[in-house]
């Protein structure tokens, strides 16, 4: 896939096009891009995927201006080529761009810059300014520029719309299994491991601490069943969402992750997390001995739920 930080520098023959921040790239996204592939073979052409970044909420919403996201822009990316998108553009979202009305953007941009032949949208898209560009709206302004608009209807799970927002809901719920089905996939966080406290180690559970992206959505605190990648291989383990309380009065979030049957340095190594199950809140316990005590058994229990899984 071909990524654009520079609209000017996108020269493809007969782009089918769709747009928006497309955070989680879930079911939901997936049911348009689909779409899109298909328009776009069906007249020998590419698929193109323009997101918006920042996310719009930050831009037009002071108080969404901590908004996390369930994608930093690299996984993002990735996540869009394995769906089939062959070209993405990273538009910038301004308050400028934001104040466009829907006919502007379709005439000097999809038309004048892009050369759209195809715009795919889903069911509740309005674009330009003030959100007044519903589907009606589109195709009245795309028609004089012969591109054709064409909507996508919702897709639902359990008689409910999959939105980025609900996923976002879930997850702060420590509803690990409800936003992997929405998503189509596991949820995970990757980063470089940094050095931590080393308290783990003194009572039987190294731990490896994660440096989180800043705008990368951090599940709810608790313990949970994780998968871990690591060069490519494969581990299980139990991942800390917390302060620790039991043993570190800072209340600094930490994000730490025992892996199962694993030696070696990881130190300044990239490491990829994927949430599986939610096992517990987190405690404080009275010493260490009983924090010990706890996790021997939230291993044992992590242990049953991937032996249930084979």
């Amino acid at each position: 896939m071909k990524i654009y930080r520079e609209i000017k520098e996108f020269k493809v023959q007969n782009p089918v096009l769709t747009v928006g921040t497309f955070d989680g790239v879930h079911l939901g996204h997936r049911k348009i891009l689909d779409v899109l592939v298909k328009e776009a073979e069906k007249i020998n052409g590419e698929p193109v995927v323009l997101t918006l970044y920042p996310h719009p909420r930050k831009i037009l919403d002071p108080t969404f201006k901590d908004l996390f996201l369930l994608n930093t822009l690299d996984e993002k990316a990735k996540l869009l080529e394995n769906a089939g998108i062959k070209h993405l553009i990273i538009y910038p979202f301004t308050k400028d761009f934001a104040s466009l009305s829907s006919c502007d953007f379709i005439e000097k941009i999809l038309f004048n810059k892009l050369n759209v032949r195809k715009l795919i949208v889903g069911y509740d898209h309005h674009f330009g300014k003030d959100r007044q560009g519903n589907i009606d709206i589109l195709r009245n302004c795309a028609l004089p520029f012969n591109i054709d608009v064409l909507k996508v209807d919702a897709f639902t799970l359990n008689n409910k719309k999959v939105s980025s927002t609900t996923i976002r809901n879930a997850l702060l719920s420590g509803e690990i299994e409800n936003t992997n089905t929405c998503l189509g996939y596991d949820y995970f966080i990757s980063g470089k491991v940094i050095s931590g406290s080393k308290i783990g180690r003194t009572i039987g559970f190294p731990t490896a601490n994660i440096e989180v992206h800043k705008e990368k959505l951090i599940p709810r605190k608790g313990v949970y069943a994780v998968k871990i990648l690591i060069s490519d291989k494969e581990y299980t383990g139990m991942l800390n969402i917390g302060s620790r309380p039991t043993v570190d009065t800072s209340n600094q979030l930490v994000v730490e992750t025992h892996i199962f049957d694993f030696e070696g340095d990881l130190y300044d190594k990239s490491i990829k997390i994927c949430f599986k199950h939610f096992i517990r809140e987190e405690q404080k316990f009275p010493d260490k001995e009983a924090l010990k005590q706890r996790l021997l058994n939230d291993k044992k229990q992590t242990q049953i739920l991937f032996q249930i899984q084979k």
